[in-house]
C-alpha cells in the first residue's frame, strides 16, 4: 500500500502506519483517522480504497507531507543562513543547532571526530 508515495507496512495498525509518512506522527495520524472515520485498531491492509481516498484527501488538504514539507524546511534553514543568524552558521558549520554541548557530545554531528588519547601504554606485542 502507498500514500503519498510511501510505502506503508500492512501488518501494522494503521495509526502506526500512517507515522511512516514525513511529517506526520502518533498524535496527528490519531487525529487524521478520527476526522476520518477510519478505525486506528485496523491493520494498514484491512483498509479499504474508500477508506484510503478519504485518508490520503484529508492529509493533502490540511497538512503538508514527504517532499512538499522537506523543501518548506530546506528554504527556513537556507533563510537562516542567508541572515547570517547564529543558528544559520551552526546549520552551516554542521553544528547542534538548539544550545547542546560540543566538548563532550555532539560525535555524530561532528563525523564521530575522537581525539581522546589513550592510556600511552604501548602494547606488549611492539616491545
Amino acid at each position: 500500500m502507498r500514500i503519498f508515495g510511501i510505502n506503508i507496512p500492512d501488518n501494522k495498525r494503521i495509526e502506526i502506519s500512517l507515522g511512516y509518512l514525513y511529517g506526520i506522527g502518533r498524535s496527528l495520524a490519531t487525529k487524521i483517522l478520527a476526522e476520518t472515520g477510519v478505525e486506528p485498531g485496523k491493520r494498514a491492509k484491512e483498509i479499504t480504497p474508500a477508506e484510503l481516498n478519504k485518508i490520503q484527501g484529508y492529509i493533502e488538504k490540511h497538512y503538508k507531507v514527504e517532499g512538499e514539507l522537506r523543501q518548506i524546511i530546506k528554504q527556513h534553514v537556507n533563510l537562516l543562513k542567508d541572515l547570517a543568524t547564529y543558528r544559520g552558521a551552526r546549520h552551516s558549520r554542521k553544528l547542534p543547532v538548539r544550545g547542546q554541548r560540543t566538548k563532550t557530545n555532539s560525535r555524530t554531528v561532528r563525523g564521530n571526530v575522537r581525539k581522546t588519547a589513550g592510556s600511552g601504554r604501548r602494547k606488549s606485542e611492539l616491545k
